[in-house]
């Protein structure tokens, strides 16, 4: 079988295809035929080393998190998935990697792929979608009428968690270039901001939520646009956010979360439900998997909207 890996830290030029023997799942595994594979940045961050608190110095490792597919076989252990079942999910990104013909995958990384979904579709939800969903579970009973600020919301979370809030009866201000405004209207947004031609520094409005995607509006220049109890959620896991986070909700009413996206079940479950109910996935592009170094090379130095898919052959 077909896989993607790497030997080292570096550009996407240090990612190479390889033939490996097809995986054997043990009693409490599931080996599943690949259709689709998403991109997301926590791929290229670990890729080029930015994360290698979490990532460690452990090689080959192989790049992607996000995947559909079908099961091919199961261990004896397994109750809940046979043989047959189309499912999608998530794998740890710091310790295996989806982009290949087969995976070896536990229970709890899995959920059922709806019939309505395509396999690219359900591909395009885990990470993304579970990672708006955590940012937002904490005040979905109570998040009517509250307001919301997505800063570089024309991605896959933004995607997300501007129709999550918005079903819940947020008011959703979305921040991207213009060329992303017609989809984050598509989506529900209230109010939206060209960050070309708008500073978000220099908004009078007053935010709940502010949840940051593009790493561009720091907590201390975010803090005159939240009330005076909010939350401020950051994507991006550095030493310094840590640090900062903890020290700051020591004594602060203006939190700092830094999200750490956790999967299971019944999100992904949640998640299906929520596009079965209209939820746009808006998918900007596809790539067959032969196409890897320029899949991640043009989304690196492009950006995408909404997200970008590999498709794996049968």
């Amino acid at each position: 079988m077909k896989k993607i890996i790497y030997n080292q830290y570096g550009s996407v030029d240090v990612l190479h295809s390889v033939e490996v023997n097809k995986p054997i799942p043990d009693t409490q595994q599931i080996l599943i035929k690949v259709k689709a594979v998403s991109i997301n940045p926590i791929d290229w961050k670990i890729l080029m080393g930015e994360v290698k608190l979490m990532s460690g110095k452990k090689f080959p490792k192989s790049v992607g998190c996000d995947f559909s597919g079908t099961i091919e076989s199961t261990g004896t252990g397994i109750q809940k998935f046979k043989t047959g079942d189309d499912v999608f999910g998530v794998t740890n990104p710091f310790k295996e990697g989806a982009l290949g013909e087969y995976i070896l995958v536990n229970e709890k990384e899995i959920a059922k792929k709806p019939a309505e979904l395509s396999f690219e579709q359900a591909a395009a939800i885990p990470t993304v979608g579970q990672s708006a969903l955590q940012m937002l579970t904490k005040n979905l009973n109570n998040i009517k009428g509250k307001e919301i600020l997505i800063n570089g919301a024309s991605a896959g979370v933004g995607m997300f968690a501007i129709q999550i809030a918005k079903s819940h009866g947020a008011i959703v201000t979305a921040v991207s270039s213009a060329k992303g405004h017609h989809l984050l209207k598509k989506w529900g947004s209230d109010y939206v901001i060209d960050y070309n031609k708008e500073k978000l520094t220099d908004l009078r409005k007053k935010f709940d939520v502010i949840i940051e995607l593009s790493a561009k509006l720091s907590f201390s220049q975010a803090k005159k646009l939240m009330k005076p109890e909010s939350t401020y959620f950051t994507v991006t896991p550095s030493l310094w956010n840590f640090v900062h986070s903890f020290l700051n909700n020591m004594v602060s009413k203006k939190k700092y979360e830094v999200l750490l996206m956790k999967s299971d079940t019944e999100s992904l479950n949640r998640l299906a439900n929520y596009t079965l109910k209209g939820f746009d996935i808006h998918i900007s592009k596809t790539y067959p998997m032969s196409d890897y170094k320029e899949a991640y090379k043009t989304i690196i130095k492009e950006g995408a909207l909404g997200k970008v898919v590999f498709n794996i052959p049968s």
